[in-house]
């Protein structure tokens, strides 16, 4: 099963509904999230929030936040998934950002770093992943890796 699939069974199961916040993957993840077959019970929308200044009047990132840390690190991540909960009022919020390449990496956040925040009004769940290859290549990856950890959240509630 793919894990978009897995993703909207959980969601369907457990009656939850799902927003995503986009930067690097520019749409990517709710395209793929779409591209089920019945995902409108479940998926709210996206938004697509590329620019410093969309982080932080759209979804609510604080702006010292992204001064302090970047708009590539954890708490943007998270900031991003809870943001993204208060636009739709959805249950389940995911928040993406990174580097897709070729350019814009440095030394401490090189091309292919990504982080992905997943969060509903109790919990949060944030990794950080470092991916090679094209940008395409890093965009999917970094969809995939997006859909699974959300699978992870969903699967450890209430343990």
């Amino acid at each position: 099963m793919k894990p978009e699939e897995k993703l909207g069974d959980l969601l369907t199961s457990r009656n939850l509904t799902l927003a995503v916040a986009e930067s690097c993957t520019g749409g990517l993840l709710g395209s793929t999230i779409t591209d089920v077959p019945g995902s409108s019970a479940y998926f709210l929308g996206g938004i697509v929030a590329y620019s410093n200044t969309s982080k932080i009047e759209i979804l609510g990132v604080p702006a010292q936040t992204i001064e302090k840390n970047g708009a590539v690190g954890e708490r943007t991540a998270v900031c991003m998934a809870k943001g993204i909960l208060n636009n739709f009022a959805c249950d389940i919020g995911i928040g993406i950002t990174g580097i897709a390449g070729p350019s814009g990496g440095s030394e401490q956040k090189p091309v292919g770093t990504v982080f992905i925040g997943v969060a509903n009004e109790m919990d949060e769940l944030v990794r950080q992943f470092n991916f090679t290859g094209t940008r395409q290549k890093i965009k999917e990856a970094s969809v995939r890796a997006a859909l699974e950890l959300a699978c992870e959240f969903l699967e450890s509630e209430g343990e």
